[in-house]
């Protein structure tokens, strides 16, 4: 029997991935077999397993859009690596799984000075954060940002980013035992979302102008920064957390409640304040991959810090890293290491 694995589901509920043994098949003409090592989790796993997510494939499927490992075998006309090669790369699902076939123009070289866990949390929130700052969200020099999970994978990324411009940065957490994590990676403030959230963020403020939001909350967290969005200021909407909740399928009494009460835009409204709010879905830069490669590029001469990895498991141990990641609890990647 073949030693790869991988876990596969029918969407809607977590108990019903399963790990399973397969043969791994000969990459195409173009592709590239990779022996993977490391998975980076992210939240569009999760709606993905619960089939809340709209590209979600039917039938039964591989989780997964992130990873790092080894290059396995090269299928014909590929030039670009060699057997034995590190790399990392984003697959549109399939990677939890130990050996991946993937097109080799997804597969990057991974920094001679990160290990596989890094190289497993780089791409995902790092090309989120860019992307949904400096294109979608025409990141200036000394803008004052805010950004929502401050302390989760894109916003510790989106930190980075929004310092190597030198922008004041505000964060948002869920609970008071963030804060002195968060202010340690150089947040210039921090606010614990709460009852008091429109004070807290006027305070942090301190008169200066709201000029970009990295929502991946909603509900109120983006309808009061939105009243408080300075002329020209922009809304990125990359995610939706507030409709996540611990479990292994979805709690659908929750995720009606937070849908009907979800914030409504007035487009009269935002040409009265002239601003502006964009949503951003990675699988649209994952069908781009030459603007993709401009935008991994043109991060190169930012020259930010590896990512955080803060929480590792073992491929056994995908389920519990899953159910971890829902909580809202996490710091930092989380990451499952193949060995």
């Amino acid at each position: 029997m073949s030693n790869a694995q991988k876990y596969a589901l029918t969407a809607g509920d977590l108990r019903n991935m399963k790990r399973q043994y397969f043969e791994p098949t000969a990459p195409q003409p173009g592709e590239v077999r990779v022996a993977v090592t490391a998975i980076g989790l992210n939240f569009a796993d999760i709606f993905a397993i619960w089939g809340l997510y709209g590209a979600t494939p039917k039938g039964e499927f591989t989780p997964g859009l992130e990873y790092a490992g080894r290059i396995d075998e090269v299928g014909e006309g590929v030039t670009s690596v060699r057997v034995g090669d590190r790399v990392m790369g984003i697959t549109r699902f399939g990677a939890y799984t130990t050996h991946l076939n993937i097109d080799a123009r997804y597969v990057l070289p991974v920094p001679e000075a990160w290990d596989d866990a890094t190289a497993a949390a780089y791409l995902v929130q790092t090309l989120t954060a860019y992307y949904g700052m400096a294109t979608l969200g025409n990141l200036q020099k000394g803008m004052t940002v805010l950004i929502h999970s401050a302390v989760g994978g894109v916003g510790l990324q989106a930190l980075k980013v929004a310092k190597a411009y030198g922008c004041y940065t505000i964060g948002t957490i869920g609970s008071a035992s963030k804060q002195a994590f968060g202010l340690e990676q150089g947040y210039d403030q921090i606010i614990v979302r709460g009852p008091n959230f429109e004070q807290d963020l006027r305070n942090a403020l301190d008169g200066r102008p709201l000029e970009l939001v990295m929502d991946s909350v909603g509900g109120d967290y983006f309808k009061i920064p939105l009243r408080l969005l300075e002329p020209m200021g922009r809304i990125v909407v990359f995610g939706s957390a507030r409709y996540a909740s611990p479990g292994n399928k979805p709690n659908y009494l929750h995720l009606f409640y937070q849908f009907m009460t979800r914030p409504k835009l007035d487009p009269q409204k935002m040409v009265e304040k002239n601003t502006g709010v964009l949503g951003f879905n990675l699988i649209w830069l994952y069908e781009r991959i030459e603007l993709m490669r401009t935008l991994l590029q043109e991060l190169d001469t930012l020259q930010l810090t590896p990512p955080h990895v803060g929480h590792l498991f073992s491929f056994d141990k995908l389920p519990e890293a899953i159910l971890l990641f829902q909580t809202g609890k996490t710091m930092g990647k989380v990451v499952v290491e193949i060995k």
